[in-house]
This record gives structure tokens, C-alpha cells and sequence, in this order.
């Protein structure tokens, strides 16, 4: 699923507009953003946790020429489901 299908999937279920599911979904993505930026946990119960989690520098290799490479230490968004959400996929 895409971002227009899930805009069109929520509008539907919602009953909402696609504009306005549009902008309640650009609203969630932009809030969610800026809590994991400041380095805050958003935790849904029932659908699952969004933190960061920092990964260390380390080596690596170039797959096409096998030279080792520095790839430098980041940030990584993680998600972990919730039990609802983890049930439904089973």
C-alpha cells in the first residue's frame, strides 16, 4: 500500500474527506517526526512503538571492489509492533 492508497483506505473508513485524511495524516507523520527527532518515544497502544536508536561506527567493505570503508555512526528509526497489530498479521 501506498501513501495515496492508505490517504484513500482512511478517507473510506473514516468517512472523512481525502483531503482531509490527507492532512490528518501529514499531521501524524509531521508530529511523529518531531517527537523521534527529539528523541522521544511514541508508543500506540494496541498498533505498535516508534523510537531511535543509535548505531556505532563501524567498518565495512565496498561490494564491488572489497576495500574496507568507515560508515559513519546514525540515528535509525525502529518500530515494534503491539500484540493487536502483531495478532492481525498472523
Amino acid at each position: 500500500m501506498n501513501r495515496v492508497e492508505l490517504i484513500d483506505a482512511m478517507a473510506a473508513k473514516s468517512k472523512l474527506t481525502k483531503a482531509d485524511a490527507k492532512k490528518a495524516l501529514e499531521a501524524y507523520l509531521t508530529v511523529v517526526g518531531e517527537a523521534l527527532k527529539k528523541g522521544d518515544k511514541v508508543s500506540l497502544v494496541g498498533f505498535g512503538t516508534f523510537s531511535v536508536q543509535k548505531k556505532a561506527a563501524r567498518m565495512g567493505h565496498n561490494p564491488q571492489t572489497g576495500k574496507p570503508i568507515k560508515i559513519a555512526a546514525k540515528k535509525v528509526v525502529k518500530f515494534k509492533a503491539g500484540a493487536v497489530l502483531a495478532k492481525k498479521v498472523k
